[in-house]
């Protein structure tokens, strides 16, 4: 591994940034795989927490590349001390969060508000009320009870198309309804 200076000139004068970038690929070459197997023992065998360590560690070393000692033996030992402290942070973010829980457990899991149901059941029955009785039984025997037109028509004694027809004219007019209810 060559030492890259400060001062250092390869093949006449280079700008800070094509050095900074030099540094980042040496540093990369160099040191990604000491430094991905130290911080892996560090998160616990996190790959992904990993993965964002050493990330974050070379971003820094970019955003320092200026004042870094570039002897490799203080490089590596700065992009440890770097990655360790990061670390460190991530532990301690953990902990100040909330513990994380089980979204399967019953015990853990919300009751379902049903508010917004009784309330649309209440206006419903409210419209539902003004309709003629015949409009009333044919959604109770279709809607409420599940039964097909066949088998309403059935049970109220009436054609099939008489239901279905006293069927439309009793939506329509529930809709109405509810639209007038919905606007006050």
């Amino acid at each position: 591994m060559e030492a890259v200076g400060r001062e250092c000139r390869f093949g006449g004068e280079r700008r800070s940034s094509e050095l900074s970038e030099e540094l980042i690929s040496l540093l990369y070459k160099d040191f990604r795989e000491t430094l991905f197997s130290q911080v892996m023992y560090l998160t616990g065998h996190d790959q992904q927490w990993t993965e964002d360590v050493v990330q974050e560690t070379l971003i820094r070393a970019w955003q320092h590349s200026d004042t870094l000692n570039r002897e490799p033996g203080m490089l590596r030992g700065w992009l440890l001390t770097v990655a360790r402290r990061i670390v460190i942070d991530g532990w301690r973010n953990r902990r100040a969060r909330p513990q994380e829980v089980e979204l399967d457990s019953s015990e853990n899991a919300e009751i379902a508000d049903q508010t917004d149901q009784s309330l649309s059941a209440l206006v419903i029955s409210e419209a539902l009320r003004y309709l003629d009785s015949k409009y009333q039984a044919v959604i109770y025997e279709t809607y409420l009870t599940g039964h097909t037109v066949r088998e309403a028509a059935v049970i109220l004694g009436i054609p099939e198309g008489t239901v279905k027809s006293r069927l439309y004219a009793a939506m329509r007019t529930l809709r109405r309804s509810l639209g007038e209810l919905g606007s006050r």
